[in-house]
């Protein structure tokens, strides 16, 4: 790192006290819990919907739209706040989904609802995006991993109450809740911010934003996320909608490509994709982390279909596999502040989550349940450790003015991966449950499969996982270990 990425590290800390950083920090964690609970409130309450508004064929398109806006505008929210800011770019995110959750929970309609969520969706693309980059802002990179576990706390407390909300709220109130819940969130992540965001470093530089780049991957990036999200469940993969919108989709990107060595100042800089530290942290966060999705969307599949458990003791049972993930979380960021070499910890923890899963391929089937969920806390632990390691990693290679594209794009390129990763697991589990090509279809076989023939499909899920996870430490082990800048802006000893 060159001095005058530390001097500005060391700027940022000296202009605030604990109280105020320990202020923003709290206001990040509830701009991040917005984002976070809505990718896990909703799927519980989507029969209630379909039912309540009478329009289940579109039920759908209330994930789709959300995850669709809020890929391709992620690149857009750090380029933005690079110039204008992170406060103002936060302040529009909060507003921006705040005001997609009220048109939700007063939506009359099944299109009316899906374009409230395409609204939601434009504002949590930078939610997670820039409150990972504010926190680079405000602390040193040793500083910035003890604070990891609380990013990883968010995950792991939406991926367990999410689901336990969204049914409360659809069975005992009305479905309308898992929107208007956000409104209260939302007031406090603008209020905890606002005015304590005003005190951040100005960062800014003049630059212009590349809007034919842009546009070509808002395209691109949309067109390949509707074609692995339909592909396998709405329409077959060889579809002509299916290949159509992956042909358009790839020729969007080579566009993109062809774009951003060709704009004078395009949307995401050449020395960002060079650097080899963020494109091998993002390749790594992208293949463990859409690991960990793909799991966690069809492992209950797995508890329900092949180990018998009902659906209460199913979400129980993935309860380790979302705790290991904090774990390992906690250990990666506090082991970045301690050692030289961080990237020991996260390679030996990684090659047990290998062994892990190739334990459940393999014995899975075979194994008592307590066997499954010690498997799942190794397997889910070196997991966690990837994800801090790769964001302050690539926080920790990139010139100040350039936080903001680098650490968007990382969530880029992680939300793609993890729809590719999802896409394949659901392929090999329709394929192995010989089904057809709908979300309902896959339901019924699921409930009609073969416990045998159900676990020799799992057997190449696990399989698959394992080569996600071994391309996540290929990927871990080319990351340079260049020195994190520290309070004093002074190199750790070695």
């Amino acid at each position: 790192m060159n001095a005058p990425h530390r001097a500005e590290a060391a700027d940022a800390s000296a202009r605030l006290d604990p109280d105020q950083i320990r202020s923003i920090i709290i206001g990040l964690v509830a701009a991040m819990l917005l984002a976070a609970l809505d990718q896990t409130i909703v799927a519980t309450a989507l029969p209630t919907i379909g039912l309540e508004l009478g329009d289940a064929a579109n039920l759908p398109w209330i994930v789709t739209a959300y995850l669709l806006a809020s890929t391709a505008v992620t690149p857009l929210y750090g380029k933005l706040s690079d110039i204008h800011g992170r406060r103002i770019m936060l302040l529009i995110a909060i507003v921006t989904f705040s005001l997609g959750s009220l048109l939700c929970a007063l939506a009359p309609s099944m299109i009316a609802l899906a374009l409230a969520r395409g609204l939601q969706g434009i504002g949590g693309g930078g939610l997670i995006a820039l409150a990972q980059t504010i926190l680079a802002d405000i602390l040193t990179a040793k500083e910035r991993a003890r604070y990891q576990v609380y990013i990883a706390g968010v995950f792991a407390l939406s991926s367990v109450a999410g689901p336990l909300l969204g049914g409360f709220f659809a069975q005992h109130l009305h479905w309308s809740a898992i929107f208007w819940i956000n409104l209260p969130i939302g007031l406090a992540a603008f209020l905890l911010t606002n005015g304590k965001l005003k005190l951040l470093p100005r960062r800014e530089r003049r630059h212009s934003v590349d809007y034919p780049g842009a546009a070509l991957l808002v395209v691109s990036s949309t067109s390949l996320m509707l074609a692995l999200s339909w592909g396998g469940v709405h329409y077959p993969w060889a579809s002509a909608p299916v290949l159509g919108l992956a042909a358009f989709g790839l020729a969007g990107a080579a566009a993109f490509a062809a774009r951003l060595a060709t704009a004078s100042e395009p949307l995401i800089p050449l020395s960002v994709l060079s650097d080899r530290v963020v494109t091998s942290a993002t390749l790594a966060a992208c293949f463990a982390m859409g690991t960990l999705i793909g799991l966690s969307i069809y492992v209950p599949i797995f508890l329900e279909g092949v180990i018998g458990l009902d659906p209460s003791r199913s979400g129980l049972a993935m309860v380790p596999l979302m705790i290991g993930t904090v774990v390992g979380a906690t250990i990666s960021g506090r082991s970045m502040v301690h050692f030289r070499h961080y990237k020991r910890l996260p390679l030996a923890l990684l090659s047990l989550s290998v062994a892990a899963c190739a334990a459940l391929a393999f014995l899975g089937h075979r194994l008592p349940l307590w066997g499954i969920e010690i498997l799942f806390v190794v397997l889910s632990m070196g997991i966690g450790t990837v994800l801090p390691l790769s964001t302050i990693a690539v926080q920790n290679a990139v010139a100040p003015q350039q936080l903001g594209i680098a650490t968007a794009s990382m969530n880029f390129f992680r939300a793609l991966g993890g729809a590719l990763i999802v896409a394949i697991f659901g392929t090999l589990v329709l394929g192995g449950a010989g089904g057809e090509s709908t979300a309902h279809d896959m339901a019924a076989l699921i409930r009609g499969a073969d416990a045998a023939q159900l676990g020799q499909t799992f057997r190449l899920v696990f399989l698959a996982a394992c080569l996600g996870l071994v391309l996540a430490l290929a990927c871990l082990g080319l990351v340079e270990e260049r020195p994190l800048q520290d309070s004093a802006g002074k190199k750790p000893a070695a």
